[in-house]
């Protein structure tokens, strides 16, 4: 799922316009009517107060056509033009004729000098003063108005984007912006809804179809992407009926610390229950006893000291390898590990410590396969890259870091995303039960285990990401967030997996048939 530019967005209705023969009115009807569709399937006529507000530009038209419709169904809409300057859209001014031919129940002119309408907590805001084409901070009187808005407490949907939010940099002052409960996005999904500083203007999100020309959506080239089931689906591997364990190929998770041998295990469980066919782990001495009764499915080799790692060598060759769980710093730690990057040149994920080493010895990433994987969360990113002003320029960093690299970056988060070069992947699952001990050596793991089933890294890092995500949608169904641990996610991985094969539908039709 492509997520456009606001540039791609305007040649997108450009195109659909020419090639379907219609008019930009024409596509505006069409958008905004699905808007209310949407609403008159769940108002069902219900004679809740509808505060329509309107910009002058083209979401403001929107608004307009939106507020014809429910007024000739009968709901209680109040409709508002938010008059922040005298320049008109050519549809906005059409469908301003139009709702005022069409009713008694012309809209109201909202200028900076007028007082807000009251607004009742029981009532609907809809917010269609600006689209994605603002440019500049509102006028100080709007954002008294978005203001009035929140403190209405009133149900607030938003058309396409919330009022005042950029498609492409953080607004300065939040009061600027509307605080939105819903947003029904055209078409496509806007990256500042996945984003930690501009995702918080929406609760939730929805994408309508309104009709954009196919072909144009299949051949535009985007900077980010969304990634779901079908997506995955897509890449998924199956297994053959004459198979066997070798197929899958050996995965090894290297780390582990005298207090810490508990991140090699989940991380070792993780790669083998994401399908690896073996697994070794690689750790002190004080993690033989541990690792080999809690975990008996697994292979263990140990350095020869008992507390840390000082030696990594080992004569097996994995097909895949994870390294940096619970590893600690130590400087016979970091030895060892320079050590390992220079002999080893198969595919490789690096977490935690050994995130911690390459960005404190910067000249370790030159020793790093191309498209080694970094599964960084928020300060072992920061460490790594340095201070960022703003998360779009976090990601202008980190395009700029991957490319020197060429490494892939997962940013861990509430909507973790893939970096690879230019393109940002954003993944589609994952709930706040993730933010507990064990979750990032799980993530390792997973990874580790789809490279050694002989995943592309950059698939294995979005196939790892997105199952790691779901599995944890699936645990948290039962236990809720607070009660969700690690050990419980990789136990899900399997409901995953099994997860992509479910048609829209069956889930319902199960619990029906039990």
């Amino acid at each position: 799922m492509k997520i456009l530019s606001k540039e791609q967005v305007y040649e997108g209705d450009r195109l659909t316009a020419e090639r379907q023969n219609i008019s930009s009115t024409e596509l505006m009807e069409r958008a905004a009517t699905k808007i209310f569709n949407w609403i008159h399937t769940r108002l069902q006529g219900q004679p809740i107060p509808i505060h329509v507000f309107c910009g002058i530009g083209n979401n403001g038209g929107d608004g307009l056509v939106l507020s014809r419709h429910l007024i000739n169904y009968g709901y209680n809409v109040n409709t508002y033009i938010v008059n922040y300057s005298d320049k008109r859209s050519k549809d906005f001014l059409i469908n301003y004729d139009r709702i005022k031919q069409a009713s008694k129940n012309w809209p109201v002119l909202l200028n900076e000098e007028d007082e807000f309408p009251n607004i009742t907590p029981d009532a609907i805001i809809v917010d269609a003063v600006f689209g994605i084409g603002l440019n500049r901070p509102a006028h100080d009187w709007v954002k008294k108005l978005f203001q009035h808005f929140r403190a209405s407490k009133a149900f607030t949907l938003s058309v396409d984007i919330p009022s005042g939010l950029f498609t492409d940099r953080v607004p300065e002052d939040e009061n600027g912006v509307v605080w939105a409960n819903y947003t029904l996005s055209f078409q496509t999904s806007k990256l500042v809804f996945f984003l930690p500083e501009t995702g918080k203007f929406t609760t939730e999100w929805e994408i309508l179809d309104i009709g954009i020309d196919p072909s144009y959506l299949q051949q535009v080239k985007t900077e980010a992407e969304l990634i779901g089931k079908f997506e995955m689906l897509s890449v998924y591997k199956p297994r053959d009926k004459f198979c066997h364990k070798g197929d899958f190929g050996h995965a090894m998770i290297i780390g582990g610390s005298y207090g810490k041998i508990g991140a090699v295990t989940l991380a070792s469980r993780a790669a083998l229950t994401a399908g690896a066919g073996l697994i070794t782990a690689y750790v002190p001495k004080c993690g033989y006893v541990p690792l080999q009764s809690s975990f008996p499915e697994a292979m263990v080799m140990t350095d020869n000291e008992d507390e840390l790692l000082t030696d990594i060598s080992f004569e097996l060759k994995p097909s895949a390898i994870g390294i940096g769980v619970g590893m600690g710093i130590d400087k016979k730690t970091v030895s060892a590990f320079e050590g390992f990057l220079k002999r080893y040149s198969g595919p490789l994920v690096v977490d935690a410590d050994g995130i911690n080493m390459l960005a404190a010895n910067k000249k370790l990433l030159e020793l790093l396969q191309p498209q080694t994987i970094l599964t960084p969360h928020p300060k072992e990113l920061k460490r790594l890259i340095g201070e960022w002003k703003d998360d779009f320029d976090k990601l202008e960093k980190i395009k700029t870091f991957t490319s020197k690299y060429n490494l892939i970056v997962i940013v861990k988060g509430a909507n973790t995303m893939t970096v690879f070069r230019d393109r940002i992947y954003v993944n589609s699952t994952g709930n706040p039960g993730l933010a507990t001990a064990g979750t990032g050596d799980v993530l390792t793991g997973v990874i580790t285990g789809m490279l050694s089933q002989g995943y592309e890294p950059l698939m294995a890092a979005l196939f790892g990401v997105y199952l790691h995500g779901k599995a944890a949608d699936i645990a948290v169904m039962d236990l809720g967030y607070q009660a969700l641990n690690a050990s419980v996610v990789i136990e899900a991985i399997g409901e995953a997996y099994l997860d992509l094969f479910k048609q829209p539908g069956m889930e319902e039709q199960e619990k029906n048939n039990e």
